[in-house]
């Protein structure tokens, strides 16, 4: 085995700030409040699901109370799980990517904080989820990123170790998850972050997952 590579999902492999917003604008139109942008993906996707509809509705001027906080959550998941990919679809070059990575013998998984049937859901309908070998949500175990635990259950339940690994990621939760292992990191230049990539120092940085064998091969040289 070359060594492992772990991706996060929203914002890394996936755009898909499409149907999130578009849950996040059903929640906040049943509040009596206006629709957000797709636009404001990247200020407020990212950090999990109670904490996109607590900051979707701050930029609309409501505060919420914790009660309503998770009232809204329980509304948001079902909806969401049943429109996963209406509108999401995988960045340019991701599959051959995938495919010519794993030909040269890397084991490819995610981590994710998405929520664990929401992210299965995700892959299946985007016709990637064989390619790998762990597929870690929000809850798969009691821990999540940043904290680097879920990060070395993630390698482990691919049969790999921390030195062989890499965390493929585009916000500074991701980096700091593998920083917080001692794990090298790739970042993205096109996910859902207020802070570009560039600024947070990735181990390398990525425009397009053409560039992504390269970034790989430099690092675990």
């Amino acid at each position: 085995m070359r060594g492992t590579l772990v991706f996060d999902l929203d914002g890394t492999l996936a755009e898909t700030a499409p149907d999130i917003m578009a849950t996040l604008n059903i929640l906040l139109t049943r509040e009596g409040l206006p629709a957000l942008p797709t636009a404001k993906a990247r200020e407020l996707v990212g950090a999990g699901a109670k904490a996109l509809i607590e900051r979707g509705f701050r930029a609309s001027g409501v505060p919420l109370l914790p009660e309503k906080l998770e009232q809204l959550f329980a509304q948001f998941l079902p909806i969401y799980l049943d429109r996963i990919a209406e509108e999401s679809h995988l960045f340019d070059g991701v599959e051959t990517a995938l495919d010519r990575l794993a030909m040269k013998g890397f084991t490819l998984a995610i981590c994710t904080n998405k929520p664990e049937p929401h992210s299965l859901a995700l892959v299946e309908a985007l016709g990637v989820k064989d390619r790998f070998r762990a597929i870690i949500g929000r809850e798969t175990f009691p821990f999540f990123k940043p904290d680097p635990r879920v990060l070395a259950e993630t390698i482990r339940a691919c049969g790999g170790t921390k030195e062989r690994a890499i965390m493929v990621g585009d916000s500074i939760t991701d980096l700091q998850t593998a920083r917080n292992l001692g794990v090298p990191t790739i970042g993205v230049s096109f996910g859902y972050t207020n802070i570009p990539m560039a600024e947070l120092a990735p181990d390398r940085l990525i425009h397009h997952f053409d560039a992504l064998d390269e970034a790989v091969e430099s690092l675990l040289s």
